[in-house]
Order: C-alpha cells, then sequence, then structure tokens
C-alpha cells in the first residue's frame, strides 16, 4: 500500500472540491483530490448554468475566469410568464447585481486546467474511504494498487450520494429533508435561443423554463410527475407542451431543433447540520441540497468553498480554528436563507397534484403582485441574486 501525506484531503472533482483545491493552492497550502468518475464524465456532466456575482468574482479572484469573461452572457432580467402575461422583472436595477450564464462543465473544465500537473488530482479512483474525523485518513485503489492519505483534514465535495458524510458520527449529525410532488424533465437542445434572457412560465398544466447553456445551444425545462421516465416523453411531446406552456400570445417562438441530451431531476431539500465534525468537513451537495428553481445549488457550493478554504488558511497558518468552529454556523445563515426563498419561488411557480382551482388563482394573484409591485420586485430580486442578508 502506498502511504502519502497531505494537509488536506479532498474528496470529489466536482466544482466545489476543484474551487477548494485551488483556493489551498493560491494560500500555499497542500491537497490532494480523488474522484471516482473519470475525467470526461465531469467535464461533460451538464448541470447548473447560472452564477450569481459573488461566485463570478471568487472564480476572478481564484485566476480561472478567462473563458467565462469571454464567453458567458451577464443577464440583468428575466422575464415573467402567467395566464397571457409577460412581465420583466429587471433584477440587475433593483438589486445592483447581475448573473452570469456559464454551465457547470464549463466551471470544472476551467478548474481542472488549473490544477493539471501542479497539484495531485486522481480520476477513477474506487472504493473511497474516510476514517476517524480526528485524525482522519483517505483510502482507495488508483490503477490497482491501494492508497492511505493521512490528512490533517478531509473536506467532502462528493454530492449527496457521497462517502463523506456517511463516514461523520450519526450521533452528531441532524438531516433535514423534504421531496416534492414533481420532478423537472431538462433538455438540451442543439438550437440558438429565441430570446436572450431567461422565462420562467407557470401555467395551469405546469412549470416551465426557458434558458440557455450558449449563444447555439438552448436549456429548457419541463416540470413533470416523479414517476416519470424519459420514455414517457418523446420529442414531439416535449415540443408539444413546451409550446403550451410557455405561449403568452405575445410572440417568443420557440426554436426548435435535435435534443442532444434530456434527463428527469428529483425536486428535493436536504441540509445536514452540522456541516462536518472535528476535522471533517462537508461542502456543497454533501451538506444541503436546494430544489432547481432558484439555481442555488452551485452558488451555495462555492460559498461554503470560499468559507472553508479562508478558514483552514487561518488555522494553518496562524494556528486559529475559529474560523473552523464557525463553519457550520457561517455557512448555514445563508443556506438557509437560500433554502427557504427556493422553496418559496418553488411553491409560487409549480401546480401542486390535487390543487384546486382557486389555489391556482391564489398563485395567480402572488404573481400579479409580484410583477406589479416594485417592493415586491426588489425583496424577490435580492434573493435571486444571493445579495439579500442571510
Amino acid at each position: 500500500m502506498a502511504v502519502w501525506r497531505t494537509r488536506v484531503g479532498i474528496v470529489g472533482a466536482g466544482p466545489a472540491g476543484l474551487l477548494l483545491g485551488r483556493l489551498l493552492e493560491l494560500a500555499g497550502i497542500d491537497s490532494v483530490i480523488v474522484e471516482h468518475r473519470s475525467r470526461d464524465y465531469v467535464e461533460k456532466r451538464v448541470r447548473a448554468g447560472l452564477l450569481e456575482q459573488g461566485t463570478v468574482e471568487l472564480l476572478r479572484d481564484a485566476g480561472v475566469a478567462d473563458r467565462l469573461d469571454r464567453l458567458a452572457a451577464v443577464h440583468t432580467g428575466f422575464e415573467l410568464r402567467f395566464v397571457d402575461e409577460a412581465v420583466r422583472l429587471p433584477f440587475a436595477d433593483l438589486s445592483g447585481r447581475a448573473v452570469w450564464m456559464y454551465g457547470q462543465a464549463e466551471v470544472v473544465k476551467d478548474l481542472i486546467a488549473a490544477r493539471l500537473g501542479k497539484a495531485p488530482l486522481h480520476f477513477e479512483a474506487r472504493d473511497v474511504t474516510v476514517t476517524d474525523p480526528e485524525n482522519p485518513v483517505l483510502r482507495f485503489e488508483l490503477d490497482g494498487e491501494r492508497v492511505e492519505v493521512r490528512c490533517d483534514v478531509v473536506v467532502g465535495c462528493d454530492g449527496y450520494h457521497g462517502v463523506t458524510r456517511p463516514s461523520l458520527p450519526t450521533s452528531t449529525v441532524r438531516t433535514y429533508r423534504h421531496t416534492y410532488p414533481f420532478a423537472w424533465l431538462g433538455v438540451l437542445v442543439d438550437a440558438p435561443p429565441a430570446i436572450k434572457e431567461l422565462v420562467y412560465a407557470c401555467h395551469e398544466r405546469g412549470f416551465s423554463l426557458y434558458s440557455m447553456r450558449s449563444p447555439e445551444v438552448s436549456r429548457l425545462y419541463l416540470q413533470v410527475d416523479p414517476t416519470d421516465t424519459l420514455a414517457d416523453w418523446p420529442d414531439d411531446r416535449v415540443w408539444e407542451e413546451l409550446h403550451t406552456r410557455l405561449a403568452t400570445g405575445l410572440g417568443h417562438e420557440l426554436t426548435e431543433g435535435p435534443i442532444i441530451e434530456r434527463g428527469i431531476t428529483a425536486m428535493r431539500s436536504f441540509v445536514s447540520e452540522p456541516m462536518g465534525h472535528h476535522n471533517v468537513f462537508l461542502a456543497g451537495d454533501a451538506a444541503h441540497i436546494v430544489p432547481p428553481t432558484a439555481a442555488k445549488g452551485l452558488n451555495l457550493a462555492m460559498s461554503d468553498v470560499r468559507v472553508l478554504a479562508e478558514a483552514l488558511a487561518d488555522w494553518f497558518t496562524k494556528g486559529d480554528r475559529s474560523g473552523l468552529d464557525g463553519y457550520t454556523r457561517t455557512c448555514l445563515r445563508r443556506v438557509w436563507r437560500a433554502e427557504e426563498f427556493s422553496d418559496w419561488m418553488t411553491g409560487l411557480l409549480h401546480r401542486f397534484p390535487d390543487e384546486q382551482n382557486m389555489q391556482f388563482r391564489f398563485r395567480e394573484a402572488r404573481l400579479r403582485y409580484l410583477a406589479g409591485s416594485q417592493a415586491a420586485m426588489t425583496s424577490f430580486s435580492e434573493n435571486y441574486v444571493g445579495s439579500a442578508a442571510a
């Protein structure tokens, strides 16, 4: 068995793990990143595409935003559609902050390119385990050889189904869960977006979202039953439902094209509290999940990493552990604010099973109030762009 030594062992080469490794590298702190998937898989995995301004600024500070600044589209508002209305919500004017459309896969590519050849990054690591939160050890198999990495700290950025969170003593962790009675069908379309900004549509048949990944590729979503399978949604049905739910009678026709990828995502909320134990910490989806309606998941993960990188730097360079001891408290203020807003926005835009007509009219009244009140739009905008106080 090979035995290595590092300051920080990071499980997971998604955006959170890779960015943490980058921030530690810039602070002169060595780390090892292990990922059980292949590099090709993580670089092609289609996930979030909306970056808050704080996330973009963090990526710039980390020196990995050159492509982002060249290729990303800056959005200052979105369109809200309901009944026969289409109202633009100018969140940048109301909050002072914009958002950037740049796919998570692109962020991952940028971070991998920055690390390769400079610091350890291992894909296709098998049988990964984390032991002893007080003196953590990371074990895995790499190219047929068993490896043991002795760490001062291990950070789990390995998602909800990862191995790090289950390594924490169950007696120390409290979990909060909520599952929504619907799912999202997401399709990636080889066709240029018909409009330049996102469209959120609340329809009596269910929610839909018009998004984009580049000037050539559109990303669209439909609210579906959680028991549906991809076989239930052939191309013709997808396009028929998108046209129906996004129509307002005001134009903005969809640009159809080949559907090059599709998937169904469960809608759920999850929080693990605390976000660590002794010298093992959690970040991103390993610690919390939000429904995708408000696009908070990736941005929360990046916020976790910023807080944790600063806390680790204080501990390793100054012997000050107060940041690590306060990591959960600091992060969860923002996490719970985002969880609540994401739940509220999900309830505002989705049709719930067995919902009565009166409840749909209540939702319509709430949407009209949001669209017609500057105070309501300002509050919404501050939460949407991530600038509201926790």
